[in-house]
């Protein structure tokens, strides 16, 4: 069966030079970040991808070139076995935001606090035509008890009441505004949601809360998520596959099982012995070494060579490529080699 998502060879590049005045009196060239670097992945249809790393490691745009709120310099994405820069009608463009949508990371920024929560949850309804009923003029009484009748019903699925239609963002907590993106999310019916770290700004007994909500809703709705995020505690709880990103690249991609019982990549195992442990196992652990390199200027050959307990004179002089090594895809040549 076709992925419901196929990403291959994304890459995008962005110009963060200084004003052209600026160069020519200071006799600067133009500069250059590789945010995301040919990343490749898919996902099943119903099924969860997680992608973790440190804070600028190009997760965030991943998301944004997936949902089309960038244009990506290199590669192409396809949804649904088409790719989605063919989609360049009005109709097709349509067509695809109503079946991908994105939750997006500080609940207090991505709702508008002028409007109710019936406008910000029945705009995607609205937009789409998705409450107009048969013979009933845009804007009528009948329409607009429709879309109050539906947002109440998205609202009641996240588990807020559906009382709370006529409440603005500010009478609610933060866990309860993210549900609220989420039911605006849903407002569609997608089929794909692109989460951007979604409980990153809540408390922890409120991130467990609106996990488990996102959870049911993928159970019920059969919804495909890529989700992004820091916190592998919550990745483990979330997802069916994982990726890790640094510096732009995907340096690992496996089951979860996989990733959290036999990580290959030493940028892994680092994440990973960062995790608090509170069983007291005894296990030894290798702190996180070293600073994230400067992506204006990396390093070249494997980006992470100047952090890495194994690396050699091959891993600073020769970029590795993210290729499959029993059953995992890993872009080290320590792994490759044995070293590890």
């Amino acid at each position: 069966m076709t992925p419901l998502v196929q990403v291959r060879d994304l890459s995008k590049t962005f110009d963060v030079s200084a004003p052209w005045l600026n160069r020519v009196v200071e006799r600067k060239p133009r500069q250059f970040v590789h945010a995301v670097d040919g990343v490749s992945f898919t996902i099943e249809r119903g099924k969860t991808l997680a992608l973790v790393g440190e804070s600028g490691c190009g997760k965030s745009t991943v998301a944004r070139l997936l949902v089309g709120l960038y244009q990506p310099t290199r590669g192409d994405v396809q949804f649904d076995g088409q790719p989605t820069d063919a989609a360049q009608n009005a109709a097709g463009v349509r067509t695809l935001r109503r079946r991908m949508q994105m939750i997006f990371q500080d609940p207090y920024a991505s709702l508008n606090p002028r409007w109710k929560v019936l406008d910000i949850v029945g705009e995607p309804l609205r937009e789409h035509g998705l409450v107009n009923q048969q013979g009933t003029p845009p804007g009528g009484v009948r329409e607009a008890d429709a879309l109050k009748a539906k947002v109440g019903e998205l609202l009641l699925s996240v588990g807020l009441a559906a009382s709370d239609v006529e409440k603005f963002p500010h009478q609610f907590s933060g866990g309860q505004r993210q549900r609220i993106s989420i039911a605006r999310a849903l407002a569609t019916q997608p089929e794909f949601l692109v989460c951007d770290e979604p409980t990153s700004a809540l408390d922890v007994s409120v991130q467990a809360q609106v996990l488990n909500i996102m959870k049911d809703l993928q159970r019920s709705q059969g919804l495909t998520y890529l989700f992004i995020s820091h916190n592998l505690a919550v990745v483990r709880h979330v997802a069916d596959q994982v990726g890790v990103m640094y510096l732009g690249r995907l340096v690992e991609l496996s089951d979860k099982a996989e990733l959290f019982g036999h990580p290959r990549h030493p940028y892994t195992r680092m994440l990973l012995d960062a995790i608090p442990d509170i069983h007291m196992s005894g296990r030894s652990r290798t702190p996180v070494q070293g600073e994230v390199p400067n992506p204006l200027n990396p390093p070249t050959g494997c980006a992470f060579h100047p952090r890495c307990p194994h690396a050699n004179a091959r891993c600073s002089a020769e970029r590795p490529a993210l290729t499959m090594f029993q059953g995992v895809q890993v872009a080290c040549h320590a792994v490759q080699e044995g070293r590890i």
